[in-house]
């Protein structure tokens, strides 16, 4: 069993990407633990790591903005100003892109034709001549760079890497040798920290690449869903690691929508994905793919890190509401919030007995009063619980944390939550 340090204990966050379905679930599953742990501050930890939409979390922490204020800024508020923004700007079209790429149609239109008639070519061939001119994204990134900028212009903050307080790194991939890009570390970070969001959130097909120094970048989830090891080889007591998004279990007993001691909800059903068409099924296909490799990711960096407690939190595979929900939708950002601060209260409740043994070594507590509190809520309070829906919601977190512990005991190969 591993002991309390006598110093300081060197805490780290990773947060993956999701698009603004997992920067909500993200800012809801913060404030969860901000008020639930003692002895942790997420904005003075010391290191951040973002991918993709967590690297807009994971750079507002690391400039002093805490969980409940990035909540008011971008969950509650309806309206733009210094501190708001309304993400429906990432829909706006890439006007520009199209214009770029429309330029060059009308001489890959003859080229084309010329293969045609006079190179003897079949159509086809013709058609795939066409590709340079289709956009490389659809809709416009530029105002994520320009939004953040501002934002991060304001004082007490930065939009520099190098004037942080701690260390943030953001992660891109190259787009023509595949490498990945550690903005904020040595030799990066000179780009500016509203540049590097821009870039690592890049989702190809979706955002055109971003062009920095020459090079071209896109989403840093191509490489890995989990940066965790670059905050990893710096030196880390303590690893938190934020998944939001998770393959759905149709075979298992599904939760309720909101996972609120006793709150009597409506339950979304999915008997089968195949149900759901093609969007439920490249919608899973796609969950599966970067989970998979999130979950190999993790059982090496407890290999690679054995001194490194490391704790995943994630959304419950049986739970339908994040699953069913559109990942690119802001539009329910409030009902989606909550549920992601609710849920992540129960997992506590659920895994307390383990989760406290590993924090209590790095002086963390957890903090039961405000856990066991079924009055809770990130916004406007909901429906109050009846008192049998509280002893039977509160008896199953009992069991749920009893099997963590025997599960935990059984296995010698540490768990991660």
């Amino acid at each position: 069993m591993k002991r309390k340090p006598s110093r300081a204990p060197r805490i780290g966050l990773a947060l993956s990407g999701g698009g603004p379905l997992g920067a909500i679930y993200e800012i809801g599953a913060l404030c969860a633990l901000e008020e639930s742990l003692n002895g942790i501050d997420f904005t003075r930890l010391q290191h951040y790591v973002g991918v993709s939409a967590g690297g807009f979390i994971a750079a507002g922490l690391a400039n002093g903005i805490s969980p409940r204020k990035l909540c008011a800024a971008f969950i509650e508020s309806g309206t733009a100003s210094a501190e708001t923004s309304d993400p429906s700007w990432l829909m706006m079209p890439a006007y520009g892109e199209f214009a770029r790429r429309g330029t060059m149609l009308p001489a890959l239109l003859i080229s084309a034709l010329w293969r045609v008639t006079a190179g003897g070519k079949p159509l086809s061939s013709a058609l795939e001549h066409l590709g340079p001119a289709l956009p490389a994204g659809l809709f416009s990134n530029e105002q994520v760079h320009a939004q953040l900028a501002h934002l991060f212009s304001q004082d007490g903050r930065t939009n520099d890497f190098r004037q942080l307080k701690t260390q943030l790194t953001l992660v891109a991939t190259n787009l023509d040798s595949g490498e990945i890009a550690p903005f904020g570390r040595p030799g990066w970070e000179h780009v500016p920290i509203s540049k590097a969001v821009q870039a690592s959130a890049a989702l190809p097909g979706l955002f055109p690449p971003v062009e920095i120094d020459g090079n071209y970048y896109v989403d840093g989830a191509l490489k890995k869903t989990m940066h965790a090891s670059v905050a990893l080889d710096q030196g880390i007591d303590l690893m938190l690691c934020l998944n939001p998004l998770v393959p759905f279990d149709a075979t298992a007993p599904q939760v309720a929508k909101v996972m609120r001691r006793g709150l009597s909800a409506e339950k979304h059903h999915i008997p089968r994905i195949i149900d759901g068409g093609l969007p439920a099924v490249l919608s899973q296909t796609f969950r599966s793919l970067i989970h998979s490799r999130m979950v190999l990711g993790m059982r090496q960096y407890e290999h690679a890190y054995p001194d490194t407690d490391i704790i995943l939190i994630e959304p419950d595979h049986r739970d339908p509401e994040l699953y069913l929900a559109n990942t690119f939708s802001y539009r329910q950002r409030r009902e989606l919030a909550e549920h992601a601060y609710q849920q992540t209260r129960h997992m506590l409740r659920s895994h307390k007995t383990g989760l406290s043994e590993k924090l209590w070594r790095h002086g963390i507590t957890l903090h039961h009063d405000t856990l066991d509190d079924p009055k809770r809520h990130l916004s406007a309070p909901g429906k109050a619980p009846t008192r049998i829906g509280r002893a039977i919601a509160s008896l199953q977190e009992i069991m749920d944390d009893l099997g963590h512990t025997v599960r935990s005991v059984a296995h010698t190969e540490k768990p991660s939550w």
